[in-house]
């Protein structure tokens, strides 16, 4: 296969993956609709996802089980924001916010990691990427505020909103940690090994989730809505985003997170019936102006 040839298999996988991702938050909505639990939906999304990836990365996970235990703490971590709290709140959310809003806000994770990567002493920051961070929150309160005065007057907040939050520094401190060190595991066994410290948190959760009121109902549509999950934004996304890297680089596949606030509106608005509101609008004027001058140091290099 020639490079051009290569560069459009790339684009083509890197494309896929956002508009699985951006799906996400599709069937995350159409669960509350059937209200289907958050976090039993994320148990078994991850649980399936997991016993996908056993006979895969079995074998290396047990040669490493030492290295593993060596860095217990940071796989710990790891598992409860990558896996227990991202996808759990994010789904939480679409409960009481819609679609655009959420991806939105969750489009400002990669100005996000240079915060946390910032406060973590991962990474050193410039002053672009400062301003980037500031206008990209200034982006996220526009969205949660709806720019209304009287909901800020009275801290009358969207709680799905307000959640979302929580999901998006939950996956910039996830991605944040992942950028902190090179692994010795190959990518697919890491997945499985945050998964398994992640999942550890999402058993009892579960339980608990069912206990207080909210049971599961195995319905055709929890389980068409799981087999999306696994799939496709689980499996397929990862895959893609994996080989898409590996040929054009982490550099130039970054852009393709920016095409799923794209994705995302445009299903919402066709499935959903959602409205680009000003506010939207002013929220993703900044939060992209955010996110093009946190890549400022990049593109001088």
């Amino acid at each position: 296969m020639n490079k051009k040839n290569r560069d459009n298999l790339a684009y083509l996988l890197l494309t896929l993956a956002a508009l699985f991702w951006s799906g996400n938050f599709v069937i995350g909505k159409t669960a509350s609709f059937y209200e289907i639990p958050p976090f039993s939906l994320n148990f078994y999304r991850w649980l399936f996802v997991w016993i996908i990836l056993f006979p895969f990365t079995f074998k290396e996970i047990y040669q490493n089980k030492k290295y593993i235990l060596q860095n217990f703490s940071l796989f710990l971590v790891l598992g409860i924001t990558g896996i227990t709290i991202f996808n759990s709140v994010v789904y939480y959310s679409l409960y009481y916010t819609q679609v655009i809003s959420g991806i939105l806000m969750i489009s400002t994770i990669p100005v996000m990691i240079i915060l946390i990567s910032s406060i973590l002493r991962i990474e050193k920051t410039n002053s672009f990427q400062i301003i980037g961070v500031i206008l990209s929150l200034v982006g996220v309160f526009c969205i949660i505020t709806k720019t209304d005065l009287d909901l800020i007057k009275n801290l009358d907040f969207n709680k799905g909103d307000l959640s979302m939050t929580i999901a998006m520094f939950s996956w910039a401190t996830y991605s944040a940690l992942l950028k902190k060190k090179k692994y010795k595991l190959s990518q697919i066994s890491l997945l499985q090994v945050i998964i398994s410290f992640g999942f550890i948190f999402l058993v009892p959760i579960y339980f608990i989730e069912n206990k207080i009121g909210n049971p599961l109902n195995f319905s055709l549509p929890f389980f068409l809505i799981l087999t999306y999950a696994v799939l496709f934004p689980a499996i397929a996304s990862y895959l893609f985003w994996i080989k898409g890297i590996s040929i054009i680089g982490a550099n130039r596949a970054g852009v393709f997170l920016h095409l799923m606030p794209i994705f995302g509106a445009i299903l919402a608005m066709i499935i959903f019936k959602e409205k680009f509101m000003f506010y939207h609008v002013l929220g993703a004027i900044f939060i992209l102006s955010g996110i093009m001058l946190s890549n400022r140091k990049k593109i001088n290099d």
